[in-house]
């Protein structure tokens, strides 16, 4: 996600540890953001503290898992919009702790309507013959629960609502910590696949280099095969017949055109990885940058699995080698990236 959308104003908000709630610009840019982190803040309402924990590991989508006090269990999809505003991937455990002031939650007991149940229940013991106070009498609490006796009780959706309104900075500047650490070690993980693909630049140029010698060695083997063949008939070969036969498997064992996508597959993470898959597909383009990534991985081993097949020699096939062995460290890091 951008930077800019991880800064957030600080309010009355205690971060949680190193999680600040803003974001360096300074830092050196990359497109790719981790999809593990933890983020946490907490805030001062007026009915008690309030503390936002947000912790994330990867996922193929999206996905907000929620542990909420009771008086915001109405507002679910309200708090996940504002995590799936900052947050495209990944899944995500959110959990609201409220530490309650009891001043703040205690209803007003309205006397005149309680004075008025107690009497009405006092007229019906004497109209039944009862003694009032031993043969006949009332739990206060019961009475509590009556219609009107309390007033301004907790949770009520006017309490929920101010509540929500008030924990929003701690909640924001959480999602803002988990995204800042995301970042972090996405910049991090980008450095490392960008020394990847560098090396396996390296693998690739020494693999040009070695792609000529194939049909040279291959038309060795066969002209002295055919030669030591013929010498035992007392027959000769033209060598023009001897060239056709190494072109043709000259021509099966070309690994030119792979090496070359296998390039351009290097030039294509590598900008997708510093400026995002938008740099490199259509105009208005949200694909994760994770899963572009992670195709054109796929791509990457595909034509490394050609130049292996088609290229016979040992040391070309230990450059593969250590291609693939690129390729798979590189996908392990984009299995983890948003």
């Amino acid at each position: 996600m951008p930077e800019s959308e991880a800064t957030i104003e600080p309010a009355d908000v205690q971060t949680g540890g190193e999680l600040a709630p803003t974001v360096s610009s300074s830092v050196e840019r990359f497109a790719v953001h981790s999809m593990t982190g933890q983020g946490s803040a907490s805030v001062v309402t007026e009915f008690g503290m309030v503390k936002v924990e947000l912790r994330s590991v990867n996922h193929r989508g999206f996905k907000c898992s929620m542990r909420l006090p009771e008086i915001l269990s109405g507002f679910e999809g309200r708090i996940e919009a504002v995590a799936r505003n900052h947050l495209h991937r990944g899944s995500i455990n959110l959990s609201v702790h409220l530490e309650t002031r009891p001043e703040a939650v205690a209803g007003r007991v309205n006397q005149d309507v309680l004075v008025g149940y107690l009497r009405q229940f006092k007229d019906a013991a004497e109209q039944a013959g009862l003694e009032w106070g031993t043969e006949a009498n009332v739990d206060v609490g019961s009475l509590l629960n009556l219609p009107g006796v309390q007033s301004g009780q907790w949770g009520s959706g006017k309490q929920s609502e101010q509540l929500f309104a008030q924990m929003q900075p701690a909640l924001l500047d959480a999602v803002a910590g988990l995204a800042q650490m995301r970042s972090q070690e996405g910049r991090n993980m980008g450095q490392v696949l960008l020394a990847e693909t560098q090396g396996m630049r390296n693998s690739v140029a020494a693999i040009a280099q070695l792609a000529p010698r194939i049909s040279d060695h291959y038309r060795q083997r066969l002209e002295g095969k055919v030669k030591r063949a013929l010498a035992e008939q007392g027959l000769e070969i033209d060598p023009l017949d001897l060239l056709r036969e190494v072109q043709i498997y000259a021509d099966k064992t070309d690994i030119s055109e792979e090496l070359t996508r296998l390039d351009s597959h290097f030039e294509l993470f590598d900008a997708v990885v510093c400026n995002g898959p938008e740099s490199v597909g259509k105009s208005g383009a949200t694909e994760p940058t994770g899963r572009r990534l992670d195709f054109i991985i796929q791509e990457m081993f595909r034509e490394t699995n050609t130049i292996g097949s088609k290229g016979s020699d040992a040391q070309i096939a230990a450059l593969v080698v250590d291609l693939k062995c690129g390729i798979e460290r590189m996908r392990e890091l984009v299995q983890n990236i948003e």
